[in-house]
């Protein structure tokens, strides 16, 4: 059975349902609170060229939103996933969305919070992690079937499928290239590898590297103290133990934890150019391009 085929079969039920027992119906403007203020560095990608917005995906208890973007001439394109950060679908995850669609692909971040809780709004990362802690993962994968199920109505190709996550939510690219066999590359940007007791705790990208299966790429830094040396020889070894002589795990030696978000002190441009470079080039070896 596909995969996909009972969100595609309730897209019509789900929109109808009741948005009772959703804490965010619709995405904040701009950058997280948590986070401010907003580095100089901050890159703004335009939506020129672009089909771009705010879209209510229908999953199976209702709907929740998330942020697309495509080129505005063409169809069929290329899928990636865009899987948010502990911050949220804020600004910068909707800029990613952007970049991407500006080289041809239909991205869509979906909300996956949106249950549990409000985080665009927190100053107190303890305050977000609380929330955060309380998001099943089940819940997250299912969530996610049902943004392929929407991208694939709306004309993009998930035959074509990618998916990329950065801080939480490179943890969870790692879950569902192992979760949806239909993923044809998956790239972690600084995703825990482990188990996180203050995270929730629960599975863990360590605890399905046999289902990997060589299609993800990990993006880390060397200076990141919370994903430790000692964590990414840990997933190694799993890899090879499980059979998994491809996905691999890249190391920026320069780096910290969030060396991507360039709208935060952690931001390494060097770093963060590379692992764009390093993250377009695994996509098109996998086929989604």
């Amino acid at each position: 059975m596909d995969i996909y085929e009972d969100h595609t079969k309730s897209l019509t039920d789900s929109v109808r349902m009741s948005r009772r027992g959703f804490a965010v119906t619709s995405l904040a403007a701009g950058f997280a609170a948590a986070v401010s203020p907003v580095a100089k560095a901050t890159i703004t990608t335009d939506a020129e060229g672009l089909t771009a917005g705010e879209v209510k995906i229908p999953v199976k208890d209702g709907t929740i939103p998330g942020y697309r973007a495509m080129p505005a001439k063409g169809s069929h394109f290329p899928t990636i996933l865009v899987i948010q950060e502990v911050f949220g679908v804020h600004e910068h995850i909707r800029d990613l969305c952007r970049r991407l669609a500006k080289l041809g692909y239909y991205a869509v971040a979906p909300e996956l919070y949106a249950r549990q809780g409000d985080v665009s709004k927190l100053t107190d990362i303890n305050d977000i992690i609380k929330i955060v802690a309380t998001v099943p993962n089940d819940q997250v994968m299912s969530d996610l079937d049902a943004t392929v199920a929407f991208a694939k109505s709306e004309g993009a190709n998930t035959d074509k499928l990618g998916v990329t996550g950065f801080c939480w939510g490179g943890g969870k690219t790692w879950l569902y290239v192992a979760h949806n066999p239909k993923v044809k590359a998956g790239v972690a940007w600084y995703g825990p590898l482990v188990a996180s007791p203050g995270m929730g705790g629960g599975t863990a990208p360590i605890d399905v590297a046999a289902d990997i299966k060589g299609r993800v790429l990990g993006l880390y830094g060397g200076l990141d103290t919370g994903i430790t040396a000692e964590n990414r020889t840990q997933m190694l070894a799993a890899l090879k133990a499980a059979g998994d002589t491809k996905s691999t795990i890249k190391v920026f030696a320069d780096a910290q934890h969030g060396f991507n978000a360039d709208y935060r002190p952690s931001y390494n441009e060097a770093a963060a150019k590379a692992g764009w470079a390093e993250m377009l080039a695994w996509f098109k070896a996998h086929g989604v391009a």
